[in-house]
């Protein structure tokens, strides 16, 4: 009876962090905007940057995302992003609606 009990609580555990994370994605990023500019920053750039909060970027010459939202209005984001940003930074151009999302996210950092 034992194995039953471990294998009913390992599942209880895993849908309680399931919603945990879940909760929490919800909790920063509350709009559609919010949630796609989270989605395209944890797929393209979370390699490389902090995007969250809290924590060291994976590559230590990539700035935090909420550095950056500190350093520069999120409003002056949008120009380098649509047009790409810097030269040690892959070579990439955001459609604008991506720009919108990602800077709707970019806002959330900062509540």
């Amino acid at each position: 009876m034992a194995p039953k009990y471990a294998v009913q609580s390992a599942c209880w555990v895993i849908a309680l962090g399931t919603i945990v994370l879940y909760a929490g994605e919800v909790a920063v990023a509350e709009s559609p905007a919010e949630r796609r500019g989270l989605r395209f920053a944890r797929v393209h750039c979370a390699p490389c940057h902090a995007i969250d909060r809290v924590g060291e970027s994976p590559l230590p010459i990539a700035p935090p995302f909420r550095a950056l939202r500190l350093k520069y209005p999120v409003a002056d984001l949008q120009r380098p992003l649509a047009e790409g940003i810097h030269p040690v930074m892959p070579r990439f151009q955001l459609e604008p609606s991506q720009v919108a999302d990602l800077m709707a996210y970019f806002k959330t950092l900062g509540r």
